[in-house]
C-alpha cells in the first residue's frame, strides 16, 4: 500500500493560541508581585517556624529543580513550603500547576480550592480551576469557573471550546458581541471579543478588536499576545515579532510573548533567533510544555527527527494535556513509517485530551496505512465532527475515499 502524504504539517505551540490547551502558568501573574492573602503566623522578621517567607525564592527553587529534571523533588520543595505559608497565593497556585502537569488532578483540584477560600476573587486561580474541571468534563461548572476569571485572563479560548462541546457557541459569540458593542470603551470586552473571534479562526476580524483593546490600554499583555498571534496566523511575521517585543519590554518575564516570538521566527526560518529565544522562555518557565514542542519542530526544520522526537515525547511528560505534542510525535513516526508507533502515540493522546478532529484523522491515516479500512473509516467519521476545518475537510475526504472504494470493490461470487 502506498503511504498517504501526511494529513497536516509539524504544529508549532503558540502559548495562550493552544485549541483546547489549557495555559496554566499566566508568565505574568507568576513572575509579577506576589499578592498575601490572610496572615501566616511569624515571628515578626517573614520567619514561620524557622523559614523565612520568599514565595518569589521558592518558586525560583521549584523551576531550579525542574530544569535539573527533578519535578518529583521541584513537587516536595514547594509542597513544604506552601504547608508553612497558607497564606502565600502564587506558590500553591503553582503547586497546583505542577501537581495538574503530572496527572496530579485531585491534588491540583484541591489547591486550587484552598486558594479560592481565601481569595475567592483571585482571577488566575478561577482560570486554573475551570482547567481541572474542564480536564474532568464538567463543562457547566468549568465554564462558571472561567467566567470568573474574566476579564484580564486568557480564559476565552477554553471557553469557546466547552461552548462547542455544549452545543451553544453561537449563543455565546452573539453575547460577547453584544457586549462588545454596549462597552466600545472598555479594553477588557474588546480584547474578549478579539479572543472569541481568534479561536474561531477569524484572525483578521480578532486584529480589529484587539487593536481597539490597545487604544484604550496600550499595556494590556492579554491583548498584545492575542495582537500577535492573530498577525502570526496572518503570516505578518515581522508585525508579530515587533507585537510580542513590545510586551516583553511591558514585563521582561512574559513566558507567552518570549515562546511565541520564538514560534514567530521558527516559522520564518530565522532559526538563530527562534533558538535563542526559545532558550529565554525555557529559562523563564522550565515546566511548560510548548517550549519543547517548538524545540522539537527546530530540530524537524533541521532534519534531525530522532532529537525532534525526543523532545516531543519531553513535552508529553511534562504535560500530557498538550494536543500539538502527540500531533507532532505522531507525524514524525508517519513519516518515517513507524506506524505501529504513531498508532500508539494517537491512542494516548485522544485519551488524554479533548480532540479538535486532526487526532481521529491522524489514526485514521495510521491504520488505514497498516491495511484496516475498518477502523480507518472510524476515525475519520469521528474526525469528521471536529472543531479544526482543516481536519473536518480532510476527514470528509478520507471517508468519501474509503466509502467509494467500499462501493467499487469486486464482490466474491
Amino acid at each position: 500500500m502506498n503511504h498517504r502524504a501526511v494529513a497536516f504539517g509539524i504544529a508549532l505551540v503558540l502559548a495562550g493560541a493552544c485549541a483546547g490547551a489549557p495555559l496554566l502558568v499566566s508568565a505574568a501573574d507568576q513572575n509579577g508581585p506576589t499578592i498575601y492573602y490572610g496572615p501566616a503566623i511569624t515571628n515578626g522578621e517573614g520567619i514561620l517556624n524557622g523559614f523565612p517567607s520568599d514565595p518569589e525564592g521558592a518558586i525560583r527553587a521549584t523551576r531550579e529543580l525542574i530544569a535539573a529534571g527533578d519535578m518529583s523533588g521541584a513537587i516536595e520543595h514547594l509542597a513544604r513550603y506552601t504547608a508553612l505559608h497558607p497564606g502565600e497565593i502564587a506558590p500553591r497556585r503553582f503547586l497546583g500547576d505542577l501537581y495538574f502537569r503530572t496527572g496530579q488532578i485531585r491534588r491540583a483540584q484541591l489547591a486550587y480550592e484552598e486558594i479560592l477560600k481565601i481569595a475567592p476573587s483571585d482571577k488566575e486561580t478561577h482560570n486554573r480551576l475551570g482547567t481541572v474541571y474542564a480536564e474532568e468534563n464538567r463543562v457547566d461548572d468549568a465554564i462558571a469557573q472561567f467566567d470568573a476569571a474574566l476579564p484580564g485572563t486568557d480564559s476565552v479560548d477554553d471557553l469557546v471550546d466547552l461552548h462547542l462541546r455544549k452545543g451553544d457557541l453561537a449563543t455565546y459569540e452573539v453575547t460577547i458581541q453584544k457586549l462588545a458593542l454596549e462597552n466600545p470603551n472598555d479594553p477588557a470586552i474588546q480584547g474578549e471579543l478579539g479572543q472569541v473571534l481568534y479561536a474561531i479562526h477569524q484572525p483578521a476580524q480578532a486584529e480589529v478588536y484587539y487593536k481597539r483593546a490597545l487604544d484604550q490600554d496600550p499595556r494590556d499583555l492579554t491583548a498584545l499576545n492575542g495582537l500577535g498571534l492573530a498577525l502570526f496566523d496572518l503570516h505578518r511575521y515581522d508585525e508579530a515579532v515587533l507585537t510580542f517585543k513590545t510586551c516583553l519590554g511591558i514585563m521582561p518575564s512574559s513566558y507567552q510573548c518570549e515562546d511565541n516570538m520564538g514560534a514567530t521566527y521558527l516559522v520564518s526560518q530565522r532559526l538563530g533567533l527562534a533558538k535563542q529565544t526559545l532558550d529565554l522562555a525555557y529559562k523563564l518557565a522550565p515546566e511548560r510544555a510548548e517550549t519543547f514542542v517548538n524545540y522539537g519542530y527546530l530540530a524537524d526544520v533541521q532534519d534531525d527527527w530522532q532529537h525532534a522526537v525526543a523532545q516531543y515525547a519531553r513535552a508529553i511528560e511534562l504535560y500530557p494535556y498538550l494536543r500539538e505534542a502527540y500531533i507532532d510525535l505522531a507525524l514524525d513516526y508517519q513519516r518515517h513509517q513507524l506506524y505501529v508507533l504513531e498508532q500508539a502515540v494517537l491512542i494516548k493522546g485522544i485519551a488524554s485530551v479533548h480532540d479538535d478532529g486532526r487526532l481521529h484523522v491522524l489514526l485514521g491515516d495510521a491504520y488505514e496505512a497498516q491495511g484496516d479500512r475498518s477502523d480507518a473509516l472510524t476515525q475519520f467519521e469521528l474526525g469528521q465532527k471536529g472543531s479544526d476545518p482543516d481536519a473536518v475537510s480532510i476527514a470528509t475526504q478520507r471517508v468519501s475515499l474509503l466509502s467509494a472504494s467500499a462501493t467499487s470493490a469486486p464482490r466474491d461470487r
